[in-house]
């Protein structure tokens, strides 16, 4: 073999070897991006509409995240469900949660809370007792679907252990037509 053509032998070479160290260097970097900091989940359920429909796909993230009241968050209540669920943060550790059922309004600290995002107004009952406080580590949560969401208005559900948060809803990525943020 002439000289000439193995230095371009070699070039050849090196420029593969580059291209395949470059594709594993991301696809390492994409699993621990996906495994540490953001996760995907699908939506089960009917509790969150309108802001969410069944078979929507979630991106979720936990990083440095400290539940507040608005928020849509996943949770892990096997208890109640062996799949993650998804409901919207009314209150957290500390605040005082009462609901009026006749009316549909609900408060939080005595203050009627702006729920743009619900279906329809709160009628639907369970056996937890209103109003009801919220202790620290422990957050209270409702589906937007508020008479077809199981959520902490019954005991099965309860509030929910911050520790059992599986992250913050960050972006639906699915369907691909309502991609974007989720408020």
């Amino acid at each position: 073999m002439k000289p000439e053509n193995k230095t371009a032998s070699n070039r050849q070479a090196s420029a593969l070897f580059d291209w395949a160290d470059a594709l594993v260097s991301a696809l390492i970097f994409i699993v621990l991006l996906f495994s540490l900091v953001f996760r995907m989940t699908g939506v089960i359920g009917t509790s969150m509409v309108p802001t969410l429909n069944e078979g929507d796909r979630l991106i979720i993230s936990k990083l440095f995240y400290t539940p507040k009241p608005g928020d849509i968050v996943v949770i892990s209540k096997e208890s109640f469900q062996k799949e993650p669920i998804v409901k919207r943060v009314i209150a957290v550790g500390g605040q005082t949660v009462d609901i009026d059922f006749n009316t549909g309004s609900v408060y939080v600290d005595g203050v009627l809370k702006v729920e743009p995002y619900i279906n329809e107004k709160t009628s639907r009952s369970a056996d937890v007792v209103f109003p009801l406080d919220v202790p620290p580590g422990k957050i209270f949560v409702m589906g937007d679907n508020r008479n077809y969401s199981t959520d902490s208005r019954a005991s099965e559900v309860g509030l929910i252990d911050t520790r059992q948060v599986l992250g913050q809803v960050l972006f639906r990525i699915y369907p691909f037509n309502q991609m974007g943020t989720v408020q």
